[in-house]
């Protein structure tokens, strides 16, 4: 980097934090801090959920998935596209709520102090879990600009620690209202991340591999000649393939259940906008929105991997792509456009960071602090401690992401946290019968099952770990394949020229079945064919390994009883593997919740009618008007039971209106 782009990032970074400072003066109280005062309109609503829903992870999982599988590795995003329209009905629900924290709903729901604990904790985890993602992907892309280390302490250690401190000083000064207007403002930001790049690119793709003549719309054709159909097909047909259509569709199911309950939805998601049609225009849009850039990070993708698919750094680690074309394609200007990038990017992170902060601190000061420890803590007080635990979610992010220094591994370890959840949310919101009794069994049951037992058990019996039982993995496939070479086989020395025929010798498998690492040899490997088989152009040979393995990991426990019902494993590939958990975490903790509702004891009925009746309630801008409609709702909570559509049924779902 340049001095011009330090100058850029200093600017960027004061220009934020006069924001954050300009707001701080007018934190008075909770609502203010956590709410707004519920005052935004459609342009507000529409930047907080794109800059919340943004993060610096996005174009770097995009990057990297599509360095790997071309264009199908745009859905290690774009899966959320399925998602938006559940925002039209969701926000109206958040708007409804009329609470300050999704912990304030559950506990209203269930009639639990306790349970609103519970949550309160699930989200600064899911936080710190997401949040860890994005310190990841800043890392990531710094690695190129900065090198590996940053004075002398590996860049992990070192950069992310200070990108911390400037977020976390910038972030807790003005609350939400601050979070939204730096979010307009990083929005635009991101919006720039998302297109910098291609013009740069697509003019460096004309001038490498065209002829005369050519203009930068002819870029397109030629990196489809240099890089082949396979490259260009939207639903993954390779063997190794992250996402083919069956994966695609288990990640959009279950992000579809979980994402609606994740807590900071029921700030960005409605609940600070003035009206039910500011907070679903700004939710929807918002999200639109990131769905258009998502195209640009794709696009960017593939300019990367037609000119530096051969660059052995990549290949090794792709998460790197988007910092290498960075400084490839800006660097040279020596123009500042390198510190824009690197700006774009914070003002991703930043734009979902300082949202997550200040939700967490409402779960802990609103469902912890006050309920447990101090019911009459003043406005300052709880502002204080609202900025402590910003702090320490925040911290908390960067201890988790050196441990998991892997973007795909942190953006699958967020699509199950949700689903402790899950199964509490949508049964309660829609089905009366559901039971405090069946919401802790649930929980307990999910905690036990995804995340605690997979741990424990493997700490208590470490010999599971080299068990010849338990480290089975799937079979080890070795192709060979004659074809012609591509460009891009010439540019990683597979081939001297286009055209040429070459053998190609591609080995993949030996996934680990039951556990979430990774199963190796002990000593020397050892292989047993079990198969030999005719391929196009080729064959394969099937083996299974014949020596001691030793595994790494979480131990997935649902895997296990999947091979107990005699699915053969072995012969599913990789993505099939990482995919049979999302069902199972999906499907069982609704069966465990409605089973565990019908055999507990139901709840009080004047506190279902009056939660119900509120969230049929529609929301009036005013807000004395819509107290007064609240109190006339309150009186005669069976005002809108004609709009059943299960009338004199524990079913509350409505008939659509007009």
């Amino acid at each position: 980097m340049q001095i011009i782009d330090y100058i850029v990032l200093f600017l960027y970074f004061a220009g934020m934090a006069g924001i954050g400072f300009w707001l701080m003066r007018q934190q008075k109280k909770q609502e203010d801090f956590f709410m707004a005062g519920r005052s935004f309109g459609k342009l507000m609503q529409t930047f907080a959920a794109f800059g919340s829903g943004t993060g610096s992870a996005d174009p770097v999982n995009t990057a990297r998935g599509t360095f790997h599988n071309g264009m199908s590795g745009m859905w290690s995003v774009m899966y959320w596209l399925f998602v938006t329209p559940v925002y039209w009905i969701s926000a109206v629900w958040y708007r409804r709520m009329r609470s300050l924290t999704f912990g304030d709903w559950f506990v209203e729901r269930y009639e639990s102090k306790a349970i609103g604990v519970a949550y309160a904790l699930f989200g600064c985890f899911f936080y710190m879990t997401y949040g860890a993602m994005m310190f990841t992907a800043i890392g990531k892309v710094a690695a190129p600009l900065l090198g590996d280390t940053l004075f002398g302490v590996p860049l992990q250690y070192s950069l992310l620690p200070i990108v911390a401190v400037v977020v976390i000083t910038y972030g807790l000064l003005g609350g939400i209202s601050a979070a939204y207007w730096t979010d307009l403002i990083q929005g635009l930001c991101i919006i720039a991340l998302s297109l910098m790049l291609i013009p740069f690119g697509l003019s460096a793709v004309v001038e490498k591999f065209g002829s005369e003549g050519d203009t930068m719309m002819d870029a397109f054709r030629l990196m489809h000649e240099q890089l082949g159909d396979g490259a260009f097909t939207i639903i993954g047909g390779d063997a190794a393939s992250e996402f083919p259509l069956y994966a695609i569709v288990s990640i959009v199911i279950i992000n579809m259940i979980g994402i609606v309950l994740t807590p900071h939805f029921i700030v960005t998601g409605g609940g600070t906008a003035k009206s039910e049609w500011d907070a679903r225009v700004g939710l929807v849009t918002g999200n639109f929105i990131k769905r258009f850039c998502t195209i640009g990070w794709v696009i960017t993708a593939l300019i990367v991997l037609t000119l530096y698919g051969g660059n052995l750094d990549l290949v090794k680690d792709a998460d790197k792509a988007w910092g290498v074309a960075t400084i490839e394609l800006l660097g040279p200007l020596k123009i500042g456009l390198v510190g824009l990038m690197v700006a774009c990017l914070l003002a991703a992170l930043m734009s979902t960071v300082d949202c997550f902060m200040i939700v967490c601190a409402a779960l802990v000061v609103r469902n912890i602090y006050h309920p447990y420890i101090k019911p009459d803590a003043s406005e300052a007080e709880s502002l204080r401690l609202a900025r402590i635990v910003g702090a320490m979610v925040v911290a908390g992010s960067v201890a988790l992401s050196l441990t998991i220094y892997d973007m795909f591994a942190n953006l699958q370890l967020t699509w199950i946290v949700p689903m402790l959840f899950a199964a509490v949310f949508w049964v309660g919101m829609y089905w009366r019968r559901a039971t405090t009794g069946a919401a802790w069994i649930t929980f307990t049951f999910c905690l036990l099952f995804f995340f605690v037992l997979p741990i424990a058990v493997p700490k208590f019996n470490p010999g599971l770990a080299k068990s010849p039982a338990y480290t089975r993995t799937s079979h080890v496939i070795q192709s060979t394949v004659t074809r012609a070479a591509l460009p891009l086989d010439v540019s990683r020395g597979k081939a001297k020229t286009e055209g040429e025929r070459i053998t190609e010798t591609k080995r993949r498998g030996g996934v680990a079945l039951f556990w979430t690492g990774s199963v190796k040899p002990v000593g020397e490997e050892k292989l047993k064919e079990i198969e030999r088989r005719k391929v196009p152009d080729g064959e394969e040979v099937v083996y299974e390994y014949d020596c001691d393995l030793v595994a790494s990991g979480r131990l997935r426990l649902d895997m296990l009883i999947i091979d107990k019902l005699g699915v053969n494993l072995a012969a599913m590939n990789k993505a099939a593997i990482k995919t049979l958990d999302l069902p199972f975490a999906t499907v069982v903790p609704f069966l465990v919740m409605i089973i565990a509702s019908l055999l507990t004891k139901r709840n009080n009925k004047e506190a279902l009618d009056r939660l119900y009746v509120k969230m049929k309630t529609p929301v009036d801008p005013n807000p004395a008007n819509d107290k007064a409609q609240m109190e006339r709702s309150y009186a005669q909570p069976n005002r809108f039971d004609d709009r059943k559509l299960f009338p004199n049924s524990n079913l509350e779902f409505q008939r659509p209106t007009p």
